[in-house]
């Protein structure tokens, strides 16, 4: 009867778990990265303000410079603002209240972030 022995297969086994958790961390962050920048956009709705003794409308301008960037090999996602004054909006200012939408837009992702992680047994 013939037998077979193969040696060594523990780092090979050992590779492609960590090829597959690797490939299942991509996924996730890349699907709650898009689902934060979505969520910010929809919360990117700001009202105008005065300029002198003339209301000036929103232009949209911060809801269409949130931007999502995949970084470090897909391990990393950034979801930015682009305009100059978006963190004054985030914050406010001492004569403008705070009209926050990062903030909320990663807190509403954050929990389905963290169980999708542990689902794919990525974190504890």
């Amino acid at each position: 009867m013939a037998m077979l022995e193969i040696k060594g297969d523990e780092p090979l086994l050992k590779h492609l778990q960590t090829a597959a958790s690797l490939r299942a961390h991509k996924e996730v962050v890349k699907k709650h990265g898009s689902n934060l920048q979505k969520g910010a956009q929809r919360r990117a709705v700001f009202r105008g303000h005065w300029q002198g003794k003339k209301f000036v409308k929103p232009t949209g301008a911060t809801k269409r410079s949130i931007k999502l960037q995949i970084t470090d090999g897909g391990l990393v996602a950034r979801v930015k603002a682009g305009t100059d004054y978006s963190g004054y909006l985030e914050k406010g200012t001492r004569k403008m209240s705070a009209q926050p939408f990062m903030k909320p837009a990663f807190e509403a992702v954050h929990p389905k972030f963290v169980d999708d992680l542990r689902r794919a047994g990525l974190a504890k």
